[in-house]
């Protein structure tokens, strides 16, 4: 929703009544993601469910839905050819609640707008289908929630799960009996996260630095460049970076806010940067920590980070050389190689061409999906 959001705040706040679809479960190789919104006020849309195979049938549904203003949700799957029935052509499914908005029916928006705006954290819960109460829904932030699913404990049980997946960036279904109960799913239950985006910390001011912001700034991440010359770390140099910070790369790291979403990008190949840099990020909770150099830096990197006295178990954390095995040679082509590494290790992939592989596309579902 995050791709809709300014414009159907729009017109949230002229009181209008819209079509809000949503995709909320996925399966095999669903073009889109849970999460996924398209909004229909009229003959306007914005966003998207299905990358185009499905559209046209969400967005009679969509106006229908505003008109009768009950949710429904709607299940797409594989189109028949002959028929030119309504399906998506990949062979996917997708599960996808189309509910009618206004400031009546969803008075919490606005602060979820703001919050989303303002980098806090908040999940919004929808009730998906009977048992329970379809469209019924509850707000929830860090350290408070709005609004009811029906049962409060269910709202209990939700809040819990809630701020979970928001502490991970998930976002998908999870499933409840009537009164809440974890032991039974009957009641499914669609969690929307809006977590902050997570981190990625580029370490030295390089051309090299310039194309992975770039990229990281394509993938969603709040790119941080961190060098300590003050005449390379400018954000003249970094304009796609959100900071750029001049001080000793360690002692940046060393107070940086790290999780396991974050990501570490150590570009200096400099010992006197990156040996000390290093020894703090191993040490992080950083999902992904890469340094770049060629396989002899590489070797004279591992063995100054062994007399430092890290561990085996923490120097087995270390992606370096950083990337996939693209024969990249410029700044650009390596960043593609750093952002590819990110993508196969966050999905699980190969990393072969697809041509090469057999099966499934996607090795399994989204991983925020029914996880009970």
């Amino acid at each position: 929703m995050r791709d809709v959001l300014s414009q159907i705040m729009r017109w949230w706040e002229a009181g209008e009544t819209f079509g809000l679809a949503t995709v909320v479960n996925t399966f095999r190789s669903a073009p889109r993601p849970p999460g996924a919104a398209m909004a229909v006020l009229g003959d306007d849309v914005v966003g998207s469910v299905s990358g185009g195979c499905v559209e046209g049938a969400v967005f009679e549904l969509a106006r229908e839905v505003t008109e009768h203003g009950r949710p429904v949700l709607q299940r797409y799957g594989v189109s028949d050819d002959d028929a030119f029935s309504v399906g998506l052509t990949c062979g996917g499914i997708i599960d996808v609640l189309v509910e009618p908005v206004s400031r009546e029916t969803f008075p919490e928006l606005g602060r979820i707008a703001a919050s989303v705006r303002d980098r806090e954290p908040v999940a919004v819960a929808t009730v998906m289908s009977a048992p329970g109460r379809p469209g019924a829904r509850r707000v929830v932030w860090e350290g408070e929630s709005s609004g009811s699913l029906g049962v409060p404990r269910l709202d209990d049980a939700v809040d819990d799960d809630a701020r979970g997946m928001l502490a991970q960036g998930l976002t998908g279904v999870r499933r409840y009996g009537p009164e809440g109960e974890r032991r039974l799913d009957d009641l499914p239950v669609f969690v929307h996260s809006f977590a902050p985006p997570p981190r990625m910390l580029v370490f030295g001011a390089i051309d090299f630095a310039a194309a992975v912001a770039r990229i990281g700034k394509f993938l969603g991440y709040h790119v941080v460049v961190c060098d300590a010359r003050p005449v390379f770390a400018t954000a003249k140099r970094f304009p796609e970076a959100d900071e750029v910070i001049v001080k000793w790369p360690h002692d940046y790291l060393s107070t940086a806010h790290v999780d396991e979403r974050t990501v570490i990008c150590v570009l200096t190949h400099d010992p006197k940067f990156d040996v000390p840099l290093l020894e703090v990020a191993l040490r992080t909770r950083a999902g992904y920590v890469g340094a770049m150099g060629s396989r002899r830096t590489h070797d004279d990197r591992m063995a100054r980070l062994r007399e430092a006295g890290l561990t085996e178990h923490e120097l087995s954390r270390l992606r370096s050389p950083i990337g996939l095995d693209l024969g990249a040679r410029t700044p650009e082509e390596t960043a593609v190689s750093i952002a590819a590494e990110l993508i196969r290790l966050r999905w699980g992939g190969t990393g072969l061409a697809l041509t090469d592989t057999s099966g499934r596309i996607h090795a399994s579902d989204h991983p925020a999906e029914e996880k009970r």
